[in-house]
C-alpha cells in the first residue's frame, strides 16, 4: 500500500525536478564554471531523478513510526549514487545534509524551524564537500538561503507545527518559508558575477546556482497547488555566447564513479593522489560508499587508486573538450548543435573521416573519432556511451582491433549496452539503417546482428609497402574482399575486379571513397557489374582508397 507521507514528499520532488527539466538546457548553457562544458543541467536533473526512482521503489513497503529515518537515508544514498559532475556531486551533498538533519529529530513535523536546521546542514555539507570553495556558486546560493530563512523565522507567524496540524495547513507553511529561501537564492544568484569573475567575463550567472532556484520555485509550486499565485523566476540568458575569455579545461575526461566496500577511509584521504592526475577532485560519502569526481586525462588511473579499497562502480566518463565544442556551437546558432532527443536506444559508432563521420550522424550515430589507426581507448569509447541521449547504447566497433575495448567500456557502463561486432566501418554503416531508436535494445542488437550477415565487404588501399611476394610495389592499388587479397596493380583494374567478386548475387554495392582516391565517382560507376545498383559516397577516411559493402 501506499504511504501517503511518501506520495506527498514525492509529488514536492517532482515537481522541483520538472521546474529544472522545463529550463535545463538554459542551465546546460549558463555553464562555464569550473569548465564550460554544459552539464550542469542535466548532471542536476539526474541527481534528482535518482532520487525519485527511490522514492517509487520504497513505496508501498511497510513504512512504521521511524520510517522517516528510513526514508531520507534512503534518499542520500540515491542523490549519491545518482550525482554527475560537480554540480550533481555537490547536489547530492545538499540533499545529504538536510537527510541527515530530518532524521536527527524523529517525531518532529517538518515546518519552518526543521527547515531552516535543514538549509543550514545542506550548506555546511557543500562547503566541506569542496576543497576550495568558489563563491558565487551554488554552495553560496544554498549558504544564503539558509542565512535568510534562520533570520526571518522570528517574523514568521507559524514557525512551529503541532501533530494537530492538517497536510493543508503544513504545506501553506512550508511554501511561505520556501517563498523567502527562493528570493535570498535569487538575489544570490544575480550578485554571482560580482564574486567569480568568470561569470562576468561571459556574461553568465551560476548555472547551478540558477538550478538551485528552479528547484525551490518548483517546490513552492507543488506545496501551493495549481491556481494559487506562484513565484516567478526569471530567464537567464548567455549574454556574451561569442566570448573570447574561454578556456578549455586543462584535461578531457570528466570521470564519476561510485566505490563500495566496508570501513573505507572517508574525508580528504583519497584527494592528493587524484589531484596528482587532475583537478576539480571530489570524494564524498561514508565508509560504505564513496562519489569520485574528477577531471583528468587518465580515467584508469584514477579508478586504479581504489583497487585495494573497494569496488569501483556505476563508472561514467564524459569527453568535456567534446561537451565544449557542442556548447561553443549550440551558442553561435549552430543548426546542427540542436540537443538530442532522447530516446529509448542509441548508437555509438567508431569511425574516421569527414564523411564517414557525417555519414553515421546522418543516421542518428553518435561518432567517436578513431583516429589514422582506428583505435580509440576503452575510456573514450565509454565517454561516447555518455554522450548519448538515451538509456541503452548499441556500439558498433568498425575493426576487429576495437572490439575488445568496446566489450570493457560496456561492462564498465552504468547504461545498458550492446557490442555488435562490426569490423568495417562500411558495414556498420550498411547496418545501422535496420536501427530503430524507439525499440529495445536487445530487439535493435538482433536486428543489426543480422543484417551484418547479409553484408559482405571489401577494400581497395594503396600498398604501404612492396610485396614480399613479388605481386604489387609501394602505393600501387590492393583490392581485398573480406580479408583476402584478391587484385592488385592499377586503381581501375584493381577496383572492377573486387566490385565484381563482391557484386556476385547482390543487389547493392555501396562504394565509400577516402582521402586520396584516385578515381572520381564519374570514373567508378563503368566498373561495376551489370545490373547491380551501385551507391557512391564521399568518406574522407585515412589508408583506405574505397571501402566497400555488398547487401
Amino acid at each position: 500500500m501506499a504511504d501517503p507521507s511518501i506520495e506527498r514528499f514525492r509529488k514536492v520532488l517532482a515537481a522541483a525536478c520538472a521546474e529544472l527539466e522545463g529550463r535545463r538546457q538554459e542551465v546546460n548553457d549558463l555553464n562555464v564554471f569550473p569548465v564550460a562544458d554544459g552539464d550542469t543541467g542535466d548532471n542536476m536533473s539526474q541527481t534528482l531523478r535518482a532520487v525519485m526512482e527511490e522514492l517509487d521503489r520504497l513505496n508501498g513497503q511497510p513504512v512504521d513510526d521511524v520510517g522517516r529515518d528510513v526514508i531520507v537515508q534512503a534518499v542520500a544514498r540515491a542523490a549519491l549514487l545518482g550525482a554527475r559532475g560537480n554540480s550533481g556531486v555537490i547536489l547530492s551533498q545538499v540533499v545529504r545534509g538536510a537527510a541527515e538533519e530530518l532524521s536527527s529529530r524523529p517525531g518532529e513535523l517538518v515546518d519552518p524551524v526543521l527547515v531552516s536546521a535543514a538549509l543550514a546542514r545542506a550548506a555546511d555539507a557543500a562547503y566541506s564537500s569542496v576543497r576550495d570553495p568558489a563563491e558565487g556558486t551554488m554552495i553560496t546560493v544554498v549558504r544564503e538561503m539558509a542565512h535568510r530563512v534562520a533570520t526571518e523565522l522570528a517574523h514568521m507567524p507559524k514557525a512551529r507545527l503541532d501533530g494537530e496540524a492538517t497536510d493543508e495547513e503544513q504545506n501553506a507553511v512550508l511554501a511561505e518559508v520556501l517563498e523567502r529561501a527562493l528570493q535570498a537564492a535569487q538575489e544570490s544568484v544575480e550578485r554571482g558575477p560580482e564574486l567569480l569573475p568568470v561569470l562576468r567575463e561571459h556574461g553568465v550567472v551560476d548555472a547551478g546556482g540558477y538550478g538551485m532556484t528552479l528547484l525551490i520555485a518548483g517546490a513552492i509550486a507543488a506545496l501551493r497547488g495549481a491556481g494559487e499565485d506562484l513565484p516567478e523566476v526569471a530567464h537567464q540568458a548567455v549574454t556574451r555566447p561569442h566570448s573570447g575569455v574561454h578556456e578549455s579545461s586543462r584535461f578531457r575526461f570528466c570521470t564519476n564513479f561510485v566505490v563500495s566496500g566496508s570501513d573505507m577511509p572517508v574525508g580528504r584521504t583519497h584527494v592528493p593522489a587524484l589531484e596528482e592526475i587532475g583537478d576539480s577532485v571530489l570524494v564524498v560519502g561514508d565508509r560504505s560508499t564513496l562519489r569520485v569526481h574528477v577531471h583528468t586525462d587518465e580515467p584508469e588511473v584514477a579508478v586504479a587508486v581504489f583497487d585495494r579499497i573497494g569496488t569501483v562502480e556505476r563508472l561514467d566518463v564524459a569527453d568535456m573538450h567534446d561537451q565544449e565544442e557542442q556548447r561553443a556551437a549550440r551558442l553561435a546558432g549552430d543548426a546542427g548543435a540542436a540537443v538530442e532527443r532522447e530516446v529509448r536506444s542509441g548508437v555509438v559508432a567508431v569511425a574516421a573521416g569527414v564523411g564517414m563521420r557525417r555519414l553515421y550522424e546522418h543516421l542518428g550515430a553518435h561518432v567517436v573519432e578513431g583516429g589514422p589507426t582506428l583505435n580509440p581507448s576503452t575510456f573514450e569509447i565509454l565517454a561516447g556511451i555518455h554522450e548519448v541521449a538515451a538509456p541503452e547504447v548499441i556500439v558498433l566497433p568498425n575493426s576487429g582491433n576495437v572490439i575488445l575495448a568496446a566489450e570493457r567500456a560496456a561492462e564498465l557502463s552504468e547504461k545498458e549496452v550492446a557490442v555488435v561486432d562490426s569490423r568495417w566501418p562500411q558495414a556498420g554503416l550498411a547496418c545501422l539503417v535496420q536501427h530503430d531508436p524507439d525499440s529495445g535494445l536487445e530487439e535493435n542488437a538482433h536486428r543489426l546482428r543480422d543484417a551484418l550477415d547479409g553484408i559482405r565487404t571489401g577494400a581497395v588501399a594503396p600498398a604501404a609497402r612492396d610485396d614480399r611476394q613479388g605481386r604489387f610495389k609501394e602505393g600501387e592499388a590492393v583490392g581485398f574482399a573480406g580479408e583476402q587479397i584478391v587484385a592488385w596493380g592499377e586503381p581501375a583494374a584493381t577496383l572492377r575486379e573486387v566490385l565484381r567478386q563482391l557484386g556476385e548475387g547482390s543487389e547493392l554495392l555501396t562504394c565509400v571513397a577516402g582521402e586520396g582516391a584516385p578515381l572520381d565517382d564519374v570514373a567508378i560507376e563503368p566498373l561495376a557489374p551489370p545490373g547491380l545498383e551501385l551507391e557512391c559516397l564521399d568518406g574522407g577516411q585515412p589508408h583506405y582508397w574505397w571501402l566497400l559493402a555488398a547487401e
